[in-house]
């Protein structure tokens, strides 16, 4: 039976995602900071699915990921979905630096570990929820941009990393625009939201196929597309709240 450790599974991407591993039937570890959140996906499949309480920001995190990622069968995929956005227009120091804290170090400290694991154990599957918001620096969200634009770069290095050490690890960037969860859910109208349940699909037909990199969905591919075409210059002026 194939195993996936779900980090950030409490709601949203992570939590619909998991679901549908479960009704594939693969063995299940869902992690969050919000434990009683994750007793939902125990109850579909009990004898398959474990759900373990993590802050990836915590000096611990390692330690406990590990425990998840072995046990008593060895994991093939480890899916990184936990993480922090906030439009941060006032430019508020607590909210950038809270921000780095998970999308940075608590991001490293997991994916790095995961990639320790699977190096030393014959390879694997690693898969992180990034963002379109990636592609360009955006002045609403400072932190948020920036350090989604560091996960993508980080997993292609760790993708080098891998070739270079014969490590035998695949990589797949999730790039997902608005999409209908919790992390929007702070009162600003969000443009081109996309539903929840259709989005998660996607991913999962993303990940099951290994793809090295997938943007949720065509109509943020355009937008990526012509955000890229773009030159620093113009965007740097442009009046539009991104």
């Amino acid at each position: 039976m194939k195993k996936i450790v779900i980090a950030g599974a409490s709601s949203g991407i992570g939590h619909e995602v998991a679901k549908l591993y479960i009704e594939a039937g693969w063995q299940v570890v869902v992690a969050a900071r919000r434990i009683d959140r994750l007793q939902t996906l125990v109850q579909i499949a009990p004898d398959r699915v474990k759900a373990v309480e993590l802050d990836i920001t915590a000096p611990d995190a390692p330690k406990t990921l590990l425990q998840m990622l072995g046990g008593d069968s060895k994991a093939d995929v480890y899916f990184h979905v936990a993480g922090v956005g906030h439009n941060n227009i006032p430019l508020d120091l607590k909210t950038e630096i809270d921000t780095v804290k998970t999308n940075s170090m608590g991001f490293v400290q997991c994916v790095a570990t995961a990639f320790n694991y699977f190096r030393d154990n014959g390879g694997g599957h690693i898969a992180v929820v990034s963002s379109i918001a990636g592609t360009k620096g955006l002045g609403s969200a400072p932190a948020y941009s920036a350090t989604k634009r560091m996960q993508s770069h980080y997993i292609q290095s760790l993708a080098r990393l891998s070739k270079m050490t014969k490590a035998n690890i695949k990589f797949t960037d999730i790039r997902p625009g608005f999409i209908d969860t919790d992390l929007l859910a702070d009162g600003n109208n969000y443009p081109m939201i996309l539903p929840l349940a259709p989005s998660a699909k996607r991913i999962f037909k993303a990940l099951t196929h290994r793809r090295r990199k997938a943007i949720i969905d065509w109509k943020y591919w355009f937008l990526v597309q012509f955000w890229k075409s773009i030159p620093d210059w113009i965007w740097e002026r442009l009046p539009w709240k991104l």
